[in-house]
């Protein structure tokens, strides 16, 4: 496949997720909630999530407003980390803000799964904070109960 190709591949997914977000909506009986923004562009993320007994994600739903980086990207990171411990996901996150801030030639797609397609987004420094908006709610939801580094 040309590189042209694959860059229509992972834009079109991003077009999806952002079109059709995965786990979008309110979650009853959320056990952790965060609304965070993005004063530079006007995202509002609102994340909840649920933890099973062994204190794994067993579920997530997002809502919010912002732009399709920052709804695409939100979509991803909840389709990841469900069954996830907060230490696994914890890695995730420092993964995919290594992955678009650094820009290193390393392969995140066993830990990031389709979340990968976004490293082309630090190509664009403008739209780092919106593609790191939902990955940074579900550390600081989890973290605001020292779950993040177990």
């Amino acid at each position: 496949m040309s590189l042209s190709s694959l860059d229509n591949l992972y834009r079109q997914m991003i077009l999806e997720h952002a079109d059709r977000p995965h786990h979008h909506g309110n979650l009853p009986a959320a056990d952790k909630q965060i609304e965070l923004c993005n004063p530079t562009c006007g995202d509002v993320l609102e994340l909840e999530v649920k933890l099973d007994d062994e204190g794994k994600i067993a579920d997530i739903a997002f809502n919010g407003t912002g732009c399709t980086i920052s709804q695409a990207s939100a979509s991803m990171m909840t389709d990841e980390v469900i069954g996830k411990t907060p230490a696994q996901v914890g890695e995730m996150v420092e993964a995919f803000s290594e992955m678009i801030t650094k820009n290193e030639d390393k392969d995140y797609e066993d830990l990031l799964g389709d979340a990968v397609v976004l490293e082309g987004v630090a190509q664009f420094p403008a739209r780092i904070k919106c593609a790191t908006l939902a990955w940074k709610a579900i550390y600081q939801a989890l973290e605001k109960e020292g779950k993040a580094h177990e």
